[in-house]
């Protein structure tokens, strides 16, 4: 399980624990001596899967597969390996900007607690060089942030006691930090370009062509088929597909679409009806302007997805927003109204490190240790619908959900587990603006596939 501890104020999740539980084993078939195997199937470790296997390289593009995992050699033996998500992406070990010892989590708390306000903040910026005087923004910031401190401190230093007792997450000690730094560079082929390279290709007449694809052991699909379908992967086994000569990994159980805002099509033509939607948009902000490191929606055009044609009745719809007030305030006041959505709950993600610390100070001016999602249903009045909810618990108005961060930027916290409670069993799930894949879930973005490239994975060889 991902959740390593659930208290009333929330949860603390094992994201890398999580990645691995539906990770990947490959089962090579059974070989005389000196030979070697010519297909692997990957099979989920989540249950009891058999393996498959076949005579020939499964694949999305011209190449075969080769490369480690993909034929290992054997003496009259099967052979088992599997792969797991690179521990170092989630070795957090140190805060990364350090806050003062009574601002840690895994202290004990203070008998005396602070009591944080306007003028608390004040006195902080007065340290700083420019001139104190506050925009809106920040005004309505540390507003926002003034009232949902204490209950944040509260819920993460209960939940963090608690990893500290278990042992997932472990003490500060006075040994000099090893953390590694790790720069993943360019891993992959750029997948957003390739998204805008499809829109040269044939326009695709609608309903001359099956809206989803199906993968198997023999199967090519060329890049232009692949752009332009749904591709869903049915089976118990994950599949390896190779896109512009790099190789990712689809869990099973599984589906996705590589595409952007203007090619949305395919994903309404697979038919099919969400009881949960994952959003989680590129937001305009300063930062991104200045780093071109993704493009970025207006608000306009994130009210453009068509949400409301994806959603079943009473779909749970959970949008991930920014520490700015600006979006938050428009998710709640407009862009749920214009989905037919009503707000039920803010619930944040807290961000630690394995020793229990914020990775900011809970009170920077600059970045949090948090970030908020913003959870509704759909309302259509139908009475017959709304009696389908009664089956499930009601969402509650605030939770926390505390995690260690994955060091790659913008890879959010499952969500699976925390959610169980609040839907009905074997429902659908769909991740919007996604960046990786997940069993049981359909998959959509420009990047749908980035953090299923195989360099992020490792492979471990069995006996």
């Amino acid at each position: 399980m991902s959740v390593v501890q659930q208290l009333a104020a929330g949860w603390l999740v094992d994201h890398l624990s999580f990645i691995n539980q539906c990770g990947y084993e490959i089962c090579d078939s059974f070989v005389c001596p000196g030979s070697v195997a010519l297909h692997t199937s990957v099979t989920s470790t989540g249950g009891c899967h058999a393996a498959s296997t076949s005579a020939a390289p499964s694949s999305l593009g011209d190449s075969p597969i080769s490369g480690p995992g993909d034929a290992i050699e054997t003496e009259g033996k099967m052979a088992k390996s599997r792969y797991v998500f690179r521990e170092e992406f989630f070795d957090v070990s140190k805060p990364h900007i350090a806050g003062a010892p009574q601002e840690q989590l895994c202290q004990e708390r203070p008998g005396v607690m602070l009591q944080i306000g306007f003028g608390v903040f004040l006195l902080i910026l007065q340290k700083r060089k420019r001139k104190c005087v506050l925009n809106q923004g920040e005004h309505d910031a540390l507003e926002y942030h003034a009232k949902i401190r204490e209950r944040i401190w509260e819920g993460a230093s209960r939940l963090v006691q608690e990893g500290l007792k278990s042992g997932f997450l472990h003490p500060p000690t006075a040994e000099p930090s090893r953390q590694k730094n790790v720069v993943p560079g360019h891993i992959g082929c750029g997948l957003a370009e390739l998204c805008e390279m499809a829109k040269q290709f044939p326009a695709v007449i609608e309903g001359s062509q099956q809206a989803v694809r199906v993968l198997h052991e023999n199967t090519s699909i060329p890049e232009q088929d692949l752009l332009l379908r749904v591709i869903e992967n049915s089976s118990n086994s994950a599949k390896i597909v190779v896109l512009m000569g790099q190789k990712y990994l689809v869990p099973p159980k599984s589906s996705f679409l590589l595409s952007d805002v203007s090619c949305l099509q395919p994903l309404l033509d697979y038919k099919k009806k969400y009881d949960v939607i994952v959003i989680d948009p590129p937001w305009e902000n300063k930062s991104v302007k200045r780093s071109n490191r993704y493009s970025y929606l207006s608000s306009w055009q994130i009210k453009q997805i068509p949400v409301p044609a994806l959603a079943a009745p009473n779909c749970l719809v959970v949008t991930w927003v920014t520490n700015r007030q600006k979006h938050l305030r428009f998710v709640k006041d407009e862009l749920y109204s214009h989905w037919s959505v009503k707000t039920l709950a803010e619930w944040h993600w807290v961000k630690i490190t394995r020793t229990g610390e914020f990775v900011f100070p809970l009170d920077s001016l600059h970045k949090k240790p948090y970030e908020v999602l913003v959870l509704g249903r759909v309302q259509r009045g139908k009475k017959e619908a709304l009696r389908k909810c009664e089956d499930v618990l009601p969402i509650p108005e605030h939770k926390l959900i505390v995690s260690i961060p994955c060091r790659l930027h913008s890879h959010k916290p499952p969500l699976t587990a925390v959610l169980a409670e609040f839907v009905k069993p074997d429902v659908e799930c769909l991740e919007l603006f996604a960046r990786n894949l997940q069993p049981g879930w359909t998959s959509w973005g420009n990047e749908v596939l980035k953090f299923q490239h195989i360099d992020y994975f490792t492979l471990l060889q069995n006996e």
